[in-house]
């Protein structure tokens, strides 16, 4: 029976406990933030056991991809960098619009978001490019090239429809760059670059959005009531092709920059539904929580089960809760990093270190902003929220990071007691 179950779960064991953690966090939390789902579709049980569905079913990809040799990895690399240029486009031309923005495409009766795809894509290549162009004093300069072409199409295509999603995947693809020794010089200069091009898209967003249809569009679908996943017509007229979610982006950045302190009495529960009722639950929480099931604002929170799911964990569990879960991803991220120090080889490593900090980097979107310190981003909380693609996807990128676990090569040195190797050291340098 053990060895069974040692065939089965193969990898770093403490990665294991995170994820499966997670994934009861992920049950409970869904079931009980789900009322808004099981009042339109007249079902108790039918959004939990869906959820818990997709995440057998991420599981199942999971033990697959684990079981996967990485260096096998680079194989997939031009393969799914064709796949993902080719949805992106297909999703700008011809996607299906939720909630306003046009981020699905459906394939054989299925819905997924190319941009999850997309990511892990992205990270893989970086992974491969900064590996193949180390030398012993670091990256070689034309590293940063690559990466930059190989990226830039494929952000600015996530961008026109999820701009927060670009700007978690440029940031990931930063940091990679960082732990993978490019010259500081090159990633100052293209901080320079992002932060003039950043002014400038907040200065035409600003021009662009209309203010009136901006603060309707950042109220959200409470007052609507649009279950998630309905496809919206595209709105003509205000906005262009290219810039029609100019109203929304704008909404939501007046929302953070005008935010203030009022008093209870004065919030208006129609504008920033979203923000209003994640106050009130993580301040409903007493510090305590109220207990699993017991939340009250899920049935008002738009969204609840998805992008303010942190909120809800908070009025639910309370401030331990809501530290352990985020402990959890502090875990992932440190335990990642001390698998990715013990591989010999370079692309392993950074690919490792690449998928924990998109997966961290997420979370931490996503709690920023349930706790009111971001705009608004539409980022799911990775492994927790409900989803589909997204969950499914998350799933594989733990097994690529428990594949690396398991099958990378080895320092020689690693896994030794400090004690030891400098025993080992002294008895060499002796012999010498």
């Amino acid at each position: 029976m053990n060895k069974t179950l040692g065939n089965v779960f193969k990898g770093d064991k403490v990665i294991w406990m995170v994820f499966f953690f997670l994934c009861i966090i992920s049950v409970v939390e869904v079931f009980s933030a789900s009322s808004e789902l099981t009042y339109k579709g007249g079902s108790y049980w039918a959004p939990m056991l869906k959820h818990i569905g997709i995440l057998l079913l991420g599981i199942f990809f999971m033990v697959v991809t684990l079981n996967i040799q990485c260096r096998y990895f680079k194989l997939l690399t031009p393969f799914l960098l064709i796949i993902s240029l080719v949805t992106l486009v297909w999703v700008v031309v011809a996607g299906s619009a939720t909630n306003g923005a046009q981020r699905w495409i459906s394939f054989f009766g299925m819905q997924f978001q190319p941009s999850e795809i997309a990511k892990g894509t992205l990270v893989l290549a970086t992974a491969q490019i900064l590996s193949a162009m180390q030398t012993d004093k670091g990256a070689d300069k034309n590293a940063f090239k690559y990466v930059l072409w190989t990226s830039a199409i494929f952000i600015v295509l996530i961008a026109k429809e999820n701009f927060s999603t670009a700007v978690l995947l440029g940031a990931v693809l930063v940091m990679m760059m960082i732990i993978g020794r490019v010259p500081m010089r090159q990633i100052g200069m293209l901080m320079g670059v992002v932060m003039l091009v950043a002014v400038g898209a907040l200065s035409f967003i600003m021009l662009v959005g209309h203010e009136n249809e901006a603060v309707d569009a950042n109220r959200t679908l409470t007052e609507k009531r649009i279950p998630a996943g309905a496809q919206t017509e595209k709105k003509e007229g205000a906005s262009s092709f290219l810039f029609h979610r100019a109203d929304t982006w704008k909404g939501r950045v007046l929302t953070f920059v005008n935010n203030r302190d009022i008093k209870p009495s004065e919030v208006d529960l129609d504008k920033d539904a979203q923000t209003a009722h994640a106050n009130i639950a993580i301040a409903s929480s007493k510090v305590i929580g109220k207990g699993p099931g017991n939340s009250e604002e899920r049935d008002f929170l738009s969204q609840a089960f998805s992008d303010f799911i942190y909120a809800i964990i908070i009025e639910e569990l309370g401030i331990a809760g809501a530290v352990f879960v985020a402990l959890l991803y502090i875990i992932l991220l440190f335990r990642t990093g001390n698998i990715a120090m013990r591989c010999e080889n370079n692309f392993p490593a950074f690919l490792a270190m690449g998928l924990a900090l998109l997966l961290v980097t997420q979370a931490l979107f996503n709690m920023c902003v349930a706790v009111g310190l971001v705009p608004v981003t539409g980022q799911p909380l990775p492994l927790i929220s409900k989803g589909g693609t997204s969950s499914m996807i998350n799933c594989i990128y733990i097994g690529a990071i428990l594949s690396v676990s398991r099958s990378a090569k080895k320092k020689k040195d690693a896994g030794r007691q400090p004690e030891v190797q400098q025993a080992v050291e002294d008895s060499l340098s002796a012999k010498a």
